[in-house]
């Protein structure tokens, strides 16, 4: 059964404390060593111990090298080693995206070109282990990739000493990687002077690149703390939350509902701008009947959208009709699990839609292939409806 998990990250992310929540909530250390292993880094040894800070209890990930100063690495380097490694082609390619999201920043903020970047501390074996190890355990855990939550990462302030120099924290990169990914600014923790680095480029990718703000979970499973190697008057943690899937198979997710009322809008003009809508990413639009001031008959407008489209679609809601204003409105759905599948009938092949919850399966004919069959069968719509749903 997937999970969901949600890294609430009030001090923070960095790879190790994000394999390190991991490790503290139950993934197994072993099984873990054994499938990195498969990468061809030479000499080194992943451990994790206990810590606690603050009444807190947690574990420490440590990735330990014989190899004391790191080569510099491109990112063809850094993708050959993670593609020599055995694993799964999701994991593999979400490691990827994340080298690959970090090239790119990097080079925006240098000046440079991708293939040209060098990855210095990012770039080190330990790294690559971090974050190979993060995506590689949320996959042997089963969890669902569309379901991992982080409501936000905090900046930090002060300085932090990079391979080219003093930068002011947060560092560049994790800057411009929370800005690209739309993450959320959260909170830092409260104290007299400068907290320090939270959140390095390496917490940032993963996170920007696995997680949404949007997510949550239904209920709690486990909990775990990964702990950082600093130690401030906070717990320096991060604490993954792993939610289990409600055993109807129902997951949650967050839409923004864009509302409008028109009162002199034609039907040419209602329809043009549902089929921009749609085409643009809308979810759902819908018309509905209104009466409106000085007893006019009116329309109202209503446009589903993932959050993140919210804005575009709203200004296209304002392009494409007579609005002078739109209402926004976060909400949550339920959604059933969908998959689908091909039945062969007398006359071809049709798609079917099926919805599942839990056990039970509910079968939809795919209505385009029926109605092309009948009209060219010429029979009635109705038959070819019963065969597919026999089949």
């Amino acid at each position: 059964m997937a999970r969901a998990v949600v890294f609430d990250c009030f001090s923070g992310a960095s790879g190790d404390m994000l394999l390190g929540a991991l490790i503290d909530a139950g993934m197994r250390l072993e099984v873990l060593r054994a499938r990195l292993s498969t990468l061809p880094i030479d000499a080194w040894r992943l451990s994790a111990e206990p810590v606690t800070q603050h009444g807190i209890s947690g574990t420490r990930a440590l990735v330990e090298l014989e190899q004391g100063d790191q080569p510099h690495r491109g990112l063809s380097e850094v993708l050959r080693i993670i593609d020599a490694g055995r694993f799964e082609p999701g994991v593999r390619e979400r490691a990827v995206l994340v080298f690959t999201r970090l090239a790119e920043v990097e080079a925006a903020i240098h000046g440079t070109s991708v293939d040209d970047v060098e990855f210095h501390e990012v770039g080190a074996l330990d790294a690559i282990i971090d974050v190979v190890g993060v995506i590689l355990g949320l996959h042997l855990w089963g969890v669902d990739w569309t379901r991992i939550g982080c409501a936000g990462l905090p900046l930090g302030s002060g300085w932090v000493r990079s391979a080219h120099g003093r930068l002011p924290v947060p560092a560049p990169a994790t800057l411009e990687l929370m800005r690209r990914a739309g993450m959320p600014i959260r909170p830092s923790p409260r104290m007299d002077g400068d907290t320090g680095e939270l959140t390095t480029p390496t917490g940032a990718a993963l996170l920007t690149v696995l997680a949404r703000p949007d997510i949550g979970v239904q209920s709690i499973h486990r909990i775990g703390y990964g702990f950082g190697t600093r130690e401030p008057n906070w717990p320096n943690a991060v604490r993954l939350i792993v939610g289990q899937e409600q055993p109807s198979g129902l997951q949650t997710d967050t839409v923004t509902e864009i509302q409008t009322n028109l009162d002199d809008a034609s039907a040419e003009e209602l329809g043009y701008a549902m089929e921009r809508l749609l085409e643009a990413g809308a979810l759902d639009v819908a018309f509905s009947p209104l009466q409106m001031k000085k007893n006019r008959p009116g329309v109202l407008v209503r446009v589903l959208a993932r959050p993140e489209d919210a804005d575009r679609l709203a200004a296209l809601v304002l392009e494409h009709t007579s609005a002078l204003g739109v209402r926004l409105q976060a909400m949550q759905r339920l959604i059933a699990r969908r998959s689908e599948r091909r039945v062969r009938t007398p006359w071809g092949e049709v798609r079917v839609k099926i919805k599942h919850l839990g056990e039970r399966e509910f079968v939809s004919p795919e209505y385009e292939d029926c109605a092309r069959l009948a009209r060219e069968a010429n029979i009635p719509l109705r038959m070819v409806y019963d065969a597919a749903l026999r089949g």
